[in-house]
């Protein structure tokens, strides 16, 4: 039996980190779930504490479906060490080493022009990075 997966960001500003998600990955705004047209609606039916609002968690996912969903809420508590999962995002292309290194450091460039930061560099092969509440993740060539 084939299972799916959805991964789940823990987080203290859910828009923030959706659309720094979405700029990272090509994702959009998951539609709710039928029959609701609205994720307000959709959450209305879980009866949630007052201080707690839509605005607290993003439902993001690839255009065509592709990849797991990336849900992304909003926690009291902050990030206190380093993540034990990470998301590798892979830049496709071929080419020599240098031209996918390139692709590579280019993707990082813009990663970081839309709120992330760059920890580490392993030359030629990947870029350690972390999104805007310090959640680390990769960049790396695609499998051939």
């Amino acid at each position: 039996m084939t299972v799916t997966i959805d991964l789940t960001l823990d987080c203290t500003n859910a828009q923030l980190l959706a659309a720094f998600w979405k700029t990272a990955l090509g994702y959009v705004d998951e539609p709710p779930p039928p029959p609701f047209s609205t994720r307000e609606e959709w959450l209305a039916q879980f009866d949630l504490p007052e201080d707690e609002s839509a605005e607290d968690g993003a439902w993001l996912c690839h255009p065509e479906g592709a990849g797991p969903q990336l849900t992304i809420l909003k926690v009291p508590e902050p990030k206190t060490a380093k993540n034990r999962l990470h998301i590798d995002i892979r830049v496709p292309g071929d080419g020599e080493p240098a031209q996918q290194w390139a692709r590579i450091k280019a993707e990082a460039e813009r990663l970081v022009a839309a709120g992330g930061s760059i920890l580490a560099e392993d030359e030629g092969h990947h870029v350690v990075m972390a999104d805007p509440e310090g959640n680390e993740f990769c960049v790396a060539a695609a499998s051939a």
